[in-house]
């Protein structure tokens, strides 16, 4: 559950040798005349939209770097492309084509090359191009694609010297496949375990593990390398995600800074205890620089206490010192991402958001003196300053700066040469870039990637709602209207149900969840940011842990009744739907709901408490969610927990339920919506199954995404918008 951030598969399936490139792959996303003429957002308008990926200002600030995805839905796949605008006149060029997957671009240091990942070998390899785009050359993986393994990640050292990358190895001694085990039984296709995790998110444990190389570049080619964590039985970057910028080098090219859990077992199942790792690559030596032993004595309580998620290092621009975040309870995976800095000279960590009760992410250093992330606020995500105290300060005061304003998301921003530019969204926009004035935080649009699908659309209002709360709260819900709104009309009305449960209602656009998708349907759309979510404070973000069932549920039906009670909106005609928690929400909604709603979906949502804490995989997340596993019985929060579990009101549900998931699913396993499914169907409600033998958590293919939106519009148009 939590924030989807894994890395998609985007593009797609087998490219030829280096010397007989495929052909590229056909991208037409013009408008239809019909679509122009209705001139609304539809999933076929949505999946011809580019998708801007990963940016990068040039030290200069003068050319920006960034990728953009485009699809072909007859191919049902698509190809992300290198792109590079020149920031003075705005001018665009392309400098990969269509007919291999070119992504992760990152500036040599000098700004006259570009590294990337591309499969235009026939495996995922590290290139090198000059700046226009010409003389790309191979730089990892040479000799071609046979039994070379995928690089998924890479760095280049400052200097230019070395590189990192990240590849799958299977350390020594593990063997899970039979046919490993038993040599005389290669036939056999059975897995065998003594320990957990067996599987995460979507995929078994094979045995094989992520681990980081260095290696040494001579001519800009690997003329060496070693794994820096031999033998080692886990993943760095941390699974499931595997984010890259969990990795980093020192501005001297002589260290690497990195994130992991060096746990196995039930042990890895059941904790979130990953650190800040420092490999030197002239003694070869590793220093975990999170636990007590490696920072001086007196240390304080709050630096030392540190058993929970420690993610993300940067390096100060002179190397002494580094920025990191930290969740500092152990098992809480949305704990306060609180901003660190270690001094590397003297091992002193100071917390400078104390004062400051919002998460920190994306952060990056000016000078050595002053930090810059981004934070959620208020269902927004904004970039925040803050400066670093002084080393001689024995209480620092550090005052956090929140520099821009509005109702939008910024994603991600990169600096270079004085210049700001910002990854932004609403809700009503899919991802542009913007640039960020860094005196006043004043936004200005320097991208148009898809110009030409708005131009021709009508997008619905979004409204800013505060709603009070049965417990005297104000909660802010999002209402998107439908495009061409007619007050004097009456319109059906949805419940957005939010998964996480963690996760902020903000400023997002999603190509799954799409509200202003939904609202385009001819549906008003409310969507609570209620108990649980970031971006209010701690207090409101952790009182659902424990009470699944209580005060958030509460808070979901305060939203829609106060949304019910316009004149526009009508009371006979409402849905309610949601994914992964919000799944969960509709599952309990839909045995409580007091006849509010005419049709439910339920997309990969938990339904059985007891069988959901044997199925999953991460443990300290029922753990710390539920209170902990059904069989103890002298756990008060876990036994209500349990008993609130949404299997136990079936006999209460009584509404059309349209339940959706993915059988690689591991995190809610689809045998969770198979149970929900035949509970419905045996008691006589109509009901419908859709499982994609393809998909886990989320829906990623072009032509899945459709056969998606068509149940999911098809359902409610049948049983909501119906009069």
């Amino acid at each position: 559950m939590k924030k989807i951030l894994l890395m998609m598969a985007i593009a797609a399936v087998g490219l030829g040798a280096c010397d007989e490139r495929p052909k590229p792959l056909t991208i037409d996303n013009a408008l239809t005349a019909e679509e122009i003429a209705a001139g609304r957002l539809t999933p076929e308008v949505m999946w011809k939209m580019g998708r801007a990926g990963s940016s990068s200002l040039s030290a200069d600030g003068s050319r920006l770097l960034y990728t953009v995805t485009h699809y072909n839905m007859a191919e049902n796949r698509g190809v992300t492309a290198v792109y590079v605008q020149e920031m003075a006149s705005g001018a665009v060029h392309q400098l990969t084509d269509f007919a291999s997957n070119n992504s992760s671009p990152a500036w040599s240091a000098d700004g006259s090359r570009i590294y990337f990942l591309s499969d235009r070998s026939g495996s995922s390899q590290v290139w090198v191009m000059d700046a226009d785009g010409g003389n790309a050359t191979l730089v990892t993986g040479k000799g071609g694609s046979e039994g070379i393994p995928d690089v998924e990640g890479f760095g280049i050292s400052p200097d230019g010297k070395h590189i990192w990358w990240v590849q799958g190895v299977q350390p020594a001694g593990v063997a899970i496949r039979s046919s490993d085990r038993y040599k005389d039984m290669d036939k056999s296709k059975a897995r065998i375990y003594d320990d957990l995790m067996v599987r995460h998110w979507d995929y078994w444990d094979e045995g094989t593990y992520r681990h980081i190389f260095v290696g040494e570049l001579g001519k800009g080619l690997v003329t060496s390398g070693r794994d820096i964590m031999p033998d080692a039985a886990w993943d760095a970057p941390l699974a499931p995600y595997f984010d890259m910028a969990e990795i980093a080098w020192n501005h001297a090219g002589t260290q690497l800074a990195y994130t992991c859990k060096p746990l196995t077992g039930t042990a890895y199942a059941v904790s979130t205890d990953s650190d800040i790792f420092i490999y030197d690559l002239a003694t070869g030596r590793t220093q975990n620089i999170c636990k007590p032993a490696s920072r001086p004595t007196g240390e304080t309580a709050a630096a030392g206490d540190m058993p929970g998620y420690d993610k993300y290092p940067v390096w100060s621009p002179d190397d002494s010192k580094i920025a990191f975040r930290s969740m500092r309870r152990a098992g809480n995976e949305s704990d306060k991402e609180r901003l660190f800095v270690y001094d590397c000279r003297t091992g002193r960590m100071e917390d400078l958001t104390t004062e400051f009760d919002y998460n920190a992410m994306n952060v990056v250093w000016e000078g050595n003196d002053r930090l810059w992330f981004i934070a959620p606020i208020e269902a927004t995500h904004q970039i925040c300053r803050v400066q670093v105290p002084s080393a001689t300060a024995e209480h620092p005061a550090a005052e956090v700066e929140v520099l821009t304003s509005g109702d939008h998301d910024i994603n991600a921003f990169t600096m270079g040469g004085g210049r700001i530019v910002a990854e932004m969204t609403q809700i009503s926009m899919a991802t542009e870039f913007f640039d960020v004035n860094p005196e006043d935080g004043r936004l200005t649009q320097i991208s148009a990637i898809n110009k030409p699908i708005y131009d021709h659309i009508r997008m619905g209002e979004v409204q800013k709602r505060w709603v009070k709360t049965t417990d005297g709260k104000q909660m802010l819900t999002w209402v998107v209207l439908p495009p061409d709104f007619d007050p004097a009309k009456k319109y059906p009305v949805l419940l957005y149900c939010q998964g996480g449960p963690q996760s902020v209602v903000s400023q997002f656009w999603s190509y799954r969840w799409n509200l202003e998708l939904i609202a385009s349907g001819g549906y008003v759309v409310v969507a609570p940011n209620r108990r649980g979510l970031p971006s209010f404070g701690q207090e409101w973000l952790d009182q659902i842990s424990g009470d699944y069932s209580g005060q958030n549920i509460r808070d979901y039906l305060s939203a829609i009744d106060d949304v019910a009670a316009e004149p526009w909106a009508d009371r006979d005609r409402m849905g309610c739907v949601g994914a992964s928690y919000g799944g969960y929400s509709v599952y309990f909604l839909a045995g409580c709901h007091d006849k509010r709603f005419k049709a439910f979906i339920a997309h990969c949502g938990i339904f059985d408490f007891d069988s959901m804490y044997g199925e999953t995989e991460e443990l300290w997340f029922v753990n710390n969610d539920y209170g902990g596993p059904y069989w103890d019985k002298t756990n008060a929060t876990a036994q209500r927990s349990y008993a609130n579990s949404p299997h136990r009101f079936v006999d209460r549900w009584d509404t059309p339920i349209l339940i959706v998931t993915g059988e690689k699913d591991y995190r809610i396993p689809y045998t969770q919506s198979l149970e929900a499914f035949t509970a419905a169907r045996v008691r006589g409600i109509p009901a419908r199954l859709v499982s994609f033998e393809d998909e886990a958590h989320q829906v990623f293919r072009p032509q899945n995404s459709l056969v998606w939106n068509r149940e999911f519009f098809g359902w409610l148009d049948k049983y909501v918008k119906q009069e």
